[in-house]
């Protein structure tokens, strides 16, 4: 058709359609039985372009022939090839990758070393946090340089792409996307440190535990001059975070100049139109070696996937939708190229006390908080907007789990996805809970590698909209219901702790409450106990009918909810459904209050 991007979008795309194992027999057939055999002309053009395909696949996607499993289809191919320059240089490079893979299928049956590639866990009690302050903050920030760009590199861009990571955590899917799991265990891994060096020691004063604070404000400072956002996005959602976030005497000793640093760095990551910061800052610096939250492109990749058809119509298959998944992709081996002759120092001292830092479940962070600073009255809402991340997602491989990331794309994508994500921006909060997730405190540590909650309920509620097509008849089927990321609060023990649920139209209130239950490891048999109340603003409170649609009762003026055992005290002047007035419904009729019981 003379589009000159074709091969390289198919070959960046295929995979959510097809194997690598189907393209190759197709390409086999055609070079045995060309179109136009008669005519040399056309069966030399023909070759060509199939040598072209292969040059550039070979080139650009070496790893999908490495992982055939049989290498014969290989062999086919090669006496195939025509016999000029550029068929003998393809025969060749087919060849010595069949040599690898029958070598390798040899070498399978071997014994090998059962202890090879493991590492004991690290000791906590050889573990002295406060030695963080011992280092620069320059070569804290130069060393996680180094460590996310070696990872970076590393990235199959096409990993990230919304119809193959939505499919991760699906039996006999442990090792899919393994480079964007490794990318994800190290962002775990480095807000898990600054976690754990805050809370670690508890018998620090206020004024010393300041320091900490401090210490880390400052190594974001130095990895946003590094443009190593994805490092950056890691150490203040750590600091958000609602063990660290609530120790309120901490922040009160931190110095006023680094908290008002820590805010503006906070505000690269806004969710304010759509990301808009974050995309101008990597806009400007792709050529100098930038290393993005990662979060941000599997977000719009995400969004992509779940709100365009996968086939038309007429049953083909949707090569635009994998146009605009190319844009995004190219985006991504752009900042992989600006990143290939990035030099660093290696510093042993911190990367032994790295890897030294123990691991903090969830709850054994909020119980270290909560001995530094005793838990009293609710600690303050967060001032900072809640930020979108990944979840986290176990890999049997080798723990390679994943959590949180960039939040938006930090690119100004050409207008066709830009107009796009704006649309949908409007009316998906987060495109995909399979792999996002709304945290009112970004990262809260977990699980190995932790850091995140595992979206439970939420993914289970989940069903991916494979169109968004244009069928006026049945339009609204089509599209799937319409959904929202809340934050539900429960005052336990030990502390206040939001957690995010996606609520569907779909959703009744007893359905969201089970969801609010389970994210908070609380017995859902309960859920009968307890009542959904939305928390507006002005201190105002409105109770979501026990029996109704959550998703229609809840107000648009805030995401913030309070899962109350039932006999609980409302605030004087809390409104509910039941009065004349409330927040959602500025006074109706008493005709229209029937209506509105009967509707919820």
């Amino acid at each position: 058709m003379g589009d000159s991007s074709f091969i390289s979008i198919f070959l960046s795309t295929y995979r959510t359609f097809t194997s690598t194992q189907r393209v190759l027999d197709i390409l086999i057939d055609r070079l045995g039985n060309p179109p136009g055999e008669s005519k040399s002309n056309t069966h030399q053009m023909f070759n060509k372009a199939v040598c072209t395909v292969f040059s550039t696949w070979l080139s650009d996607y070496p790893e999908d022939f490495r992982s055939l499993s049989d290498p014969s289809c290989l062999l086919r191919i090669a006496p195939l090839l025509p016999t000029d320059t550029s068929g003998a240089e393809i025969k060749g490079r087919l060849l010595r990758i069949a040599e690898e893979l029958s070598e390798k299928t040899l070498l399978s049956g071997s014994l090998s070393d059962p202890t090879k590639g493991v590492t004991s866990p690290p000791d906590p009690s050889e573990f002295d946090a406060t030695s963080i302050l011992g280092f620069p903050s320059s070569v804290i920030a130069e060393q996680l340089t180094r460590i996310e760009t070696d990872l970076f590199l590393k990235l199959v861009p096409y990993h990230c792409l919304g119809s193959l990571w939505s499919q991760r955590d699906k039996k006999g899917q442990e090792g899919a996307c393994w480079s964007v799991r490794a990318t994800i265990k190290q962002f775990n891994r480095l807000t898990n440190a600054v976690t754990a060096s805050c809370l670690w020691n508890t018998g620090l004063k206020s004024q010393q535990r300041a320091r900490l604070l401090e210490k880390w404000i400052s190594v974001a400072e130095a990895c946003r001059t590094r443009k190593n956002f994805s490092s950056l996005y890691a150490i203040l959602s750590a600091l958000q975070s609602n063990p660290i976030h609530r120790l309120r005497k901490t922040w009160q000793e931190t110095d006023r100049e680094a908290v008002g640093r820590y805010k503006e760095l906070s505000d690269i990551f806004s969710e304010k139109d759509n990301y808009s910061q974050s995309r101008e800052l990597l806009k400007e610096s792709c050529a100098q070696g930038t290393v993005p939250y990662l979060g941000i492109f599997l977000r719009d990749l995400t969004m992509l996937d779940t709100a365009v058809k996968d086939r038309l119509e007429n049953g083909f298959i949707n090569f635009d939708k994998r146009r605009r998944e190319f844009e995004v992709i190219a985006q991504i081996r752009l900042l992989q190229s600006s990143c290939k002759n990035s030099i660093f120092r290696t510093d042993e001292t911190f990367v032994q006390w790295y890897h030294s830092v123990p691991t903090l479940r969830e709850e054994e962070s909020y119980k270290l908080s909560n001995q530094i600073e005793a838990p009293g009255e609710p600690s303050p809402g967060r001032g900072l907007n809640p930020t979108v991340i990944i979840t986290q997602c176990p890999d049997s491989l080798s723990a390679v789990a994943n959590s949180t990331m960039d939040a938006d794309g930090l690119f100004d994508f050409p207008s066709p996805v830009n107009h796009l994500l704006s649309k949908l921006c409007k009316h998906v909060k987060s495109p995909s809970v399979s792999c996002l997730d709304v945290e009112s405190s970004p990262p809260s540590n977990d699980a190995t590698p932790s850091v995140l909650t595992t979206p439970t309920t939420a993914v289970k509620s989940h069903r991916r909209s494979v169109s968004c097509g244009n069928n006026p008849t049945n339009k609204k089927a089509e599209a799937g219901p319409d959904m929202r990321i809340v934050r539900i609060r429960m005052d336990l023990h030990d502390g206040n702790l939001y957690r995010s649920i996606l609520v569907t139209s779909n959703d009744k209130t007893p359905t969201v409450i089970s969801s609010a239950l389970e994210k908070h490891n609380q017995n859902t048999q309960e859920a009968s106990k307890y009542e959904l109340i939305q928390l507006l603003p002005e201190g105002k409170e409105l109770i979501i009918p026990p029996t109704g649609n959550a998703f229609y009762a809840m107000s648009s003026a805030s995401v913030d909810f309070l899962l109350r055992r039932r006999g609980g005290n409302t605030p004087t002047g809390s409104p509910s459904l039941g009065n004349e007035t409330s927040a959602t419904f500025p006074r109706i009729k008493a005709k229209g209050r029937r209506l509105v019981r009967t509707l919820f």
